[in-house]
């Protein structure tokens, strides 16, 4: 049996809780059946469409104080970790299994010197207009941009993973055979500061920090589950070819060609390699095809 790290996309989980609630119910079927199969399972999750919710509501507020950015990435692990839990725990009571699920607020140590502080490019929050967003820049000092011809989002700085505070935690649930919900939105953002760790405004691709994680507890396999059935050279046109399994070599001529969209798949691609690399199996596929992207018959498949 593996072990394996299950990425779930923020905006695959719906826009709001009641979708999200809806949602997690099909993706909750397709986890119970690896965990009835015997493998060892770690859940990370994206947080970008709930984390901008979150700061958004705080910022509109006449009422409340205006809510620090890590403090609203911490309350997104919480009420997404709630979901999972709830519709994991539902199905494997289900089908008589007893198995416990657990959610950790998990904090990753970025360095304060990377360079992608003074680059903001990771979207969150909601779709805008053009005007939408110029008024959300003015007013907010956001800083937007158009995503993916779907409108405008706010983007934020979106530093690597060095490693996860709570890792220690994470190893010992894992060895006592239950079910992990961690870096959650790519984890709260940190710093080191002399003894302490500082939160910072922020979001840590939620693909990155789950290949650290999965390099950190010695995944066998990395599944990284997105909108879309494979990972494609030349997308939405009428020459695109699905790509299977691949290799990395291959995969690294492609992005040197500029095939991947640095704003949506090639992130996904940079961190499935980093971690195949150490004669390990990632996978990029689709939540329709989890079940079989899991038993490696779907999917883009890359292979260290």
């Amino acid at each position: 049996m593996s072990r394996i790290v299950l990425s779930l996309g923020g905006n695959a989980l719906g826009k709001n809780p009641k979708e999200q609630k809806e949602l997690l119910k099909d993706i909750s079927v397709h986890i119970v059946e690896l965990i009835k199969d015997g493998h060892e399972i770690v859940i990370a999750h994206g947080n970008g469409p709930q984390v901008g919710m979150i700061n958004l509501s705080f910022s509109e507020s006449t009422s409340t104080p205006e809510m620090p950015f890590p403090e609203c990435g911490a309350m997104s692990q919480g009420y997404i970790g709630y979901h999972l839990q709830n519709a994991i725990g539902n199905d494997l009571s289900k089908q008589n299994i007893d198995k416990s699920i657990a959610s950790i607020v998990t904090q990753v140590i970025v360095d304060e010197n990377d360079p992608a502080f003074d680059r903001p490019t990771k979207p969150i929050g909601n779709f805008y207009t053009l005007e939408e967003s110029q008024k959300l820049e003015k007013t907010m000092g956001y800083n937007m941009v158009e995503d993916s011809g779907r409108g405008y989002r706010r983007v934020v700085p979106s530093p690597l993973p060095i490693d996860v505070k709570e890792k220690s935690i994470i190893k010992s649930l894992l060895k006592d055979n239950h079910i992990v919900i961690t870096v959650g939105g790519g984890g709260i953002p940190v710093i080191r500061k002399g003894y302490t760790l500082e939160g910072v405004a922020a979001v840590i691709d939620k693909d990155n920090a789950s290949a650290k994680l999965a390099e950190i507890i010695d995944a066998d396999i990395l599944v990284i589950l997105t909108a879309v059935d494979n990972v494609f050279i030349n997308f939405g046109k009428p020459n695109a070819e699905a790509l299977h399994n691949i290799s990395i070599e291959r995969l690294e001529t492609l992005i040197a060609e500029k095939h991947f969209d640095e704003d949506s798949m090639l992130p996904k691609i940079k961190a499935s390699i980093k971690f195949a690399r150490n004669n390990k199996i990632s996978i990029i596929a689709s939540l329709d095809n989890a079940e079989a992207a899991f038993k490696l018959e779907a999917g883009t498949i890359i292979k260290g």
